[in-house]
């Protein structure tokens, strides 16, 4: 656990989050926060997509570049791009430069819009995995969060079927922590509380599913 204070109010948080001011504005507003914005979810998916073999901070850190390059995560945009987007993105001041990563973006943004045409929006078809609830696991809340568990070995293996890429389970399992169907913030942590009392969650003794 670490302490911070912001205006005025000295806060418990989650350990990780502490190294610059950025990351603490993330972890206070989105991380773990239940998400049902499917615009949101592409960009929280195409940022993890990215940050495969790097690490977050850096991703919050080039986000906006990635919203310049990436037309605001608008997943339409993206599944239509072609070569030349490729080669713009590509050339992008400060953008990390991975043909692969970023073809895997494209490709996933065309997977995404199958399973929004399926299931209406793509937040319905992933919170379906968790029955609509947050899951609390009781040894998470100590700080013993799993690279993976039975819930995103499932989730990756259904976003595999349908086509998406450089989804393992270990980037879904953290996907699945920063858009709250997993609540891994601390139990001290002020968020781990708010959470549980404006989201509905069941309480979970296991991590495998």
């Amino acid at each position: 656990m670490g302490k911070a204070v912001r205006r005025g109010e000295e806060m418990e948080r989650c350990k990780w989050c502490l190294c610059n001011d950025a990351m603490i504005k993330y972890h206070d507003e989105e991380w773990g926060i239940p998400l049902y914005d499917d615009r949101k979810q592409f960009e929280f998916l195409m940022m993890e997509v990215m940050q495969c073999g790097l690490n977050w901070n850096m991703m919050i850190q080039k986000r906006e570049i990635f919203c310049k390059c990436f037309d605001g995560f608008d997943y339409e945009k993206v599944a239509s791009y072609g070569e030349g987007d490729i080669r713009r993105i590509l050339e992008a001041d400060g953008m990390i430069r991975s043909r692969r990563k970023i073809e895997a973006v494209i490709h996933n943004a065309g997977c995404f819009l199958k399973i929004q045409q399926e299931y209406g929006s793509f937040s319905e078809y992933l919170w379906r995995f968790a029955g609509g609830k947050t899951i609390f696991y009781n040894r998470h809340e100590r700080g013993e969060q799993p690279a993976r568990n039975g819930l995103s070995d499932k989730v990756s293996g259904d976003l595999r079927r349908r086509g998406f890429k450089y989804l393992g389970s270990v980037t879904v399992y953290s996907h699945l922590q920063a858009c709250g169907i997993i609540n891994d913030h601390v139990k001290e942590c002020f968020r781990y509380k708010y959470i549980a009392e404006h989201y509905p969650f069941v309480y979970k003794r296991r991590n495998k599913e």
